[in-house]
């Protein structure tokens, strides 16, 4: 997102059209794809009477998507942060991290597929957009944190926290890229099961 600074000097209707310009995005995004989306696509599904709006408060598509990425990753961070912060124990917070993951995916799939397809097309171009996601609670690296902090506590058994969190990342992931394919998966019962799975070979060994 724009720096505190940068957003209090636009006035409240800038800030609801760039708003309104990033949910435009979003829903575009997840109904035809990155390839297909286009300003034009954007403009009309916004209800906007020109493209140029767009570009009046975007300088073009890489600030434009870094911006729904930034958007997505902060709903996301608000949602499993403050499931995770509820949580007096590691264990605890680990089994709120993969269930909040199921229900950020229930509540807010455009959302999710907007995100995935950025991040598929132009992570690997956009250094910014890689810290942002390096810095989420979505990252690995705060997930193979979590997992160390637990581990010294004594909740969690004797393992590689980075080998554990990939391992936990890349179940979340495959479950998340057959959902966006439009599988049918219960994810309810997805949750439960990678949530026991996981409690499972994390707990201390007896």
């Amino acid at each position: 997102m724009m720096p505190k600074e940068e957003q209090a000097n636009r006035t409240f209707t800038q800030n609801a059209r760039r708003t309104q310009i990033i949910q435009a995005a979003i829903e575009t995004l997840a109904e035809i794809g990155y390839q297909k989306t286009s300003f034009n696509q954007i403009s009309k599904r916004a209800n906007l009477r020109s493209t140029g709006m767009i570009s009046y408060h975007f300088s073009g598509k890489p600030e434009l998507y870094s911006e729904v990425a930034a958007t997505v990753l902060a709903m996301a961070e608000e949602t499993t942060g403050s499931r995770m912060e509820r949580e007096e124990t590691f264990r605890g917070r680990l089994r709120a991290y993969i269930e909040a993951n199921f229900e950020f995916l229930a509540r807010y799939p455009a959302h999710t597929q907007a995100l995935a397809q950025i991040l598929m097309m132009e992570c690997g171009r956009d250094l910014t957009r890689s810290q942002t996601l390096a810095r989420s609670v979505l990252s690995v690296e705060r997930l193979s944190l979590l997992l160390e902090q637990g581990r010294s506590a004594g909740e969690f058994g004797a393992f590689d926290a980075l080998t554990m969190a990939l391992a936990i990342r890349g179940a979340l992931d495959g479950v998340l890229r057959r959902y966006l394919k439009n599988v049918d998966l219960d994810l309810e019962r997805c949750a439960a099961e990678l949530t026991a799975a996981f409690d499972q070979c994390t707990r201390p060994r007896q």
